[in-house]
């Protein structure tokens, strides 16, 4: 069956959000994120999308192992509409529309035909509306909240040029990845397992890469299929540095455990730092900011995780 792939809007720029309490005295309850409730059906929804859009195999053992993970995946999402919500964000019916219909784009399909497809897969509409919902909610919370909290000073992008200088004649990798974080000890046999899996339906089954990114990758450049563009060695992670020493252009590394978590990393090409290819500095600004915004991000919905009450039944 061929994916199709969707888009994430995090730090860029599911109908709307229906109390899902509503619902419990109708079917189960999968877990309960402070006044919300997760029901059975949401999760079987999600594991629908997410299999059919990455390519990996629609089998009982594959939803047996995403289970938890999309359990987490939709407390995460509530958490981040209910912040919304404080902020005063409102997601118009327009905006999800239009969100539906970029990714109809995206696979070249008109939207009338993406939809009906959707329905053909078994997948409900509303499934991955309320996705885009809570993606463009997250990232305007986040533009209103937490970027004005950002201050970048000349200093701050002088010492970037200057590092980016320094390593003129050395090499850089353009490079797309998977990162699945792990926020706590108990997390880290989930994430590895999970990992393991994705990198084995990507070399064993043919899974596309950015259709899995687009799914699974819980960092910014999830959107454009885990794609990070140039980024020169010093700047990696030590683990991820020695594991791209032994890639093959085209090839991805096993997963490589770093302090914030899991990444799985594809490495499309390579090449020696020229001065030519040291960005501008509107460009250098706009990336500084960018990672710090991320960072924030990440941090607040650990934050919002530890202060709320959650009980998960999967």
């Amino acid at each position: 069956m061929k994916p199709f792939f969707l888009a994430a809007f995090l730090l860029c720029v599911p109908l709307l959000a229906i109390p899902h309490a509503a619902w419990a005295d109708r079917e189960g309850i999968a877990a309960t994120v402070n006044e919300d409730a997760i029901t059975t059906s949401d999760v079987e929804d999600r594991m629908k999308l997410m299999v059919v859009s990455s390519g990996l195999p629609d089998t009982e053992e594959m939803r047996t192992k995403l289970r938890m993970q999309v359990v987490n995946m939709l407390v995460d999402e509530r958490l981040r509409m209910q912040e919304a919500g404080r902020a005063g964000v409102t997601v118009t019916p327009e905006d999800i529309a239009e969100g539906f219909a970029a990714i109809a784009k995206q696979n070249n399909i008109p939207t009338d035909d993406f939809r009906k497809m959707m329905v053909s897969k078994g997948i409900p509409v509303a499934t991955l509306e309320r996705q885009i919902e809570s993606q463009i909610a997250w990232s305007q919370a986040v533009q209103k909240t937490l970027r004005p909290k950002i201050l970048l000073s000349d200093v701050d992008i002088d010492d970037r040029i200057r590092r980016m200088e320094s390593a003129i004649g050395k090499t850089e990798y353009l490079l797309a990845e998977i990162f699945l974080p792990v926020e706590n000890r108990k997390q880290d046999g989930e994430k590895k397992a999970l990992a393991n899996r994705l990198v084995a339906e990507i070399r064993e089954r043919g899974a596309p890469f950015p259709a899995v990114a687009r799914q699974f990758s819980q960092s910014a450049g999830a959107a454009q299929g885990g794609n990070l563009g140039w980024v020169p060695e010093d700047q990696l992670d030590p683990a991820i540095a020695k594991a791209l020493k032994s890639a093959d252009k085209g090839k991805m590394t096993a997963p490589v455990r770093v302090a914030d978590g899991y990444h799985i990393v594809l490495l499309r090409d390579t090449r020696t730092i020229t001065k030519e290819s040291i960005p501008s500095r509107e460009q250098v600004m706009n990336m500084i900011g960018t990672e710090a915004l991320e960072r924030l991000a990440r941090r607040k919905l650990r934050d919002l995780r530890d202060s709320a009450f959650i009980d998960t039944r999967a």
